[in-house]
């Protein structure tokens, strides 16, 4: 949300955020980044935990997690999903995130026919989700877990051979488009 709104557009984040200090400074620093943070949840442990162990060519080699409960996040979309979602011109959902939360943007954004731009945290739960990627405009990943995705080591590809061997596999796979 940061990045968007660095470039100078004014993007609307919807999430959750513990409710202690860490989680005033997330707020405050979104604030200062004109993002609207209105949609965003206080709840006690709201953020989880994750950690990411990388290797020198930035490959993930090892990682954690701890997820929070969603309970509020979707509380919030499903009550004020048509005054979130109507006027966006689109939309970026880790779509590794809870379930019933994903499936609730997904309705929203097909009630309102905003593309969904689908990132990707966690490549087991995203795997498991292939009918909500599916659905997307797009989905953006890295090579690794593209290779995950397709089942398939992409990592000694060029640049060139990578791209008409995705064009295939996003075609085959029913995805519009992948980045």
């Amino acid at each position: 949300a940061e990045d968007i709104a660095n470039v100078e557009l004014r993007p609307r984040f919807v999430s959750m955020v513990d409710n202690t200090a860490q989680g005033a400074e997330v707020l405050r620093k979104l604030q200062n980044h004109t993002v609207d943070t209105k949609y965003i949840a206080v709840v006690p442990d709201g953020m989880g935990i994750w950690l990411a162990v990388m290797d020198n060519t930035g490959d993930v080699v090892a990682s954690i997690s701890k997820r929070p409960q969603m309970d509020a996040m979707l509380k919030m979309i499903n009550e004020h999903g048509d005054e979130i979602f109507a006027d966006a011109t689109s939309i970026v959902l880790e779509i590794d995130m809870d379930h019933d939360v994903s499936k609730a943007v997904m309705h929203f954004a097909e009630k309102h026919k905003v593309p969904v731009f689908a990132l990707v945290a966690n490549m087991s739960i995203a795997l498991q989700r292939r009918d909500l990627i599916r659905n997307t405009a797009c989905f953006i990943c890295n090579v690794q877990e593209a290779g995950i995705f397709f089942a398939d080591d992409f990592s000694g590809l060029s640049m060139e051979e990578m791209a008409d061997e995705l064009l295939e596999r996003v075609h085959a796979g029913g995805l519009q488009s992948m980045v």
